[in-house]
């Protein structure tokens, strides 16, 4: 992996104004993410995973979305200071997202050939032939079958893993050098995932692609990611290499989430972490660390002071005051 830094988030604040008040959806995320590396996002919904997407390529709605503070730089350029204008030729171009619901990601009205040609003819200006022929060729590259004849169907005759693929593909399209995955596999059957996963590793490795993979489950970005960051309520509470992550969690929260993860061997015993209560509102967070409303090993200091993301090892960072 170059060690060449792609993205870089400062100190991320985003926040949602409400006639209920501020919600603090993201509430200093900081991480860095070198070329050619995988990275997982992991979390309960809510946690802040997806809106920090979202703020990277600004499209946070305003309003009632606002990114208030931080920064967040692309290629050494702070992608906060951009124009609308400049932000669009990166979006697809250079930073590309594949959502989470491939049905309404894709337009139902216009065939998959067609979806994956007008971003080639918007962005790198091909003729209508050439955006066709570069689209067979990216739906070939994600193992759909019979390319030519998939380009002329509409989303709604594929399947669901099929619809996926189309999506990875157009986000393919444009060689982005990072691609921001969004739950890509979590709306697809557990046999479907694993070949969705299967084939996000081998592109990775063929094409040296930055990733970072959003997803409420451990087991889904073990093998495809190198580190993992773990949210809880806007902030990282822990971020560590995945080795080091599933052998040695630091956090109560990553243990707990790991803790859910089913053994297959029956000879293997697991005990279940079964955490009380709901994640509080961003609205209303509580004082201290966020998390000590539902940690079994709290301590008084817990609920006065919110712990500061410290580097435990080397490259293991926790937010916690029991490490």
């Amino acid at each position: 992996m170059n060690n060449q830094i792609i993205l870089e988030i400062k100190n991320l604040k985003t926040y949602f104004y409400t006639y209920e008040g501020v919600a603090k959806a993201v509430d200093g995320v900081s991480y860095k993410l070198a070329k050619g590396e995988p990275l997982g996002v992991v979390g309960e919904s809510g946690c802040g995973k997806s809106v920090t997407a979202l703020s990277i390529l600004r499209l946070i709605p305003t309003p009632p979305g606002k990114v208030v503070g931080g920064k967040i730089f692309f290629k050494g350029e702070n992608l906060l200071e951009y124009t609308e204008d400049e932000m669009r030729k990166i979006r697809g171009n250079r930073i590309s997202m594949i959502f989470q619901e491939p049905m309404t990601s894709l337009n139902p009205v216009f065939t998959v050939g067609n979806q994956i040609q007008e971003t080639l003819q918007l962005h790198q200006g091909l003729s209508k032939k050439e955006a066709l022929e570069k689209s067979i060729e990216m739906l070939r590259l994600v193992n759909i079958p019979s390319p030519e004849k998939a380009a002329e169907r509409y989303p709604h005759e594929l399947s669901g893993g099929q619809r996926q693929r189309i999506g990875i593909a157009r986000a393919l399209a444009l060689n982005p050098k990072l691609i921001i995955g969004d739950e890509p596999v979590s709306a697809l059957d557990v046999s479907i995932q694993a070949q969705v996963i299967n084939l996000l590793e081998d592109i990775q490795k063929e094409f040296t692609l930055s990733y970072m993979i959003i997803a409420h489950d451990l087991a889904v970005v073990e093998h495809v990611c190198d580190r993992i960051a773990v949210m809880y309520l806007g902030r990282i509470v822990e971020l560590a290499k995945d080795r080091e992550l599933y052998t040695s969690p630091l956090h109560p929260y990553t243990v707990a989430l790991l803790s859910a993860i089913p053994v297959p061997d029956p000879n293997i015993t697991k005990k279940r972490i079964v955490l009380e209560g709901d994640v509080p509102s961003p609205m209303r967070p509580p004082m201290g660390c966020h998390f000590h409303t539902r940690c079994p090993r709290k301590k008084e200091v817990c609920e006065r002071t919110i712990p500061e993301l410290r580097e435990i090892k080397e490259s293991h960072f926790v937010a916690c005051h029991l490490s």
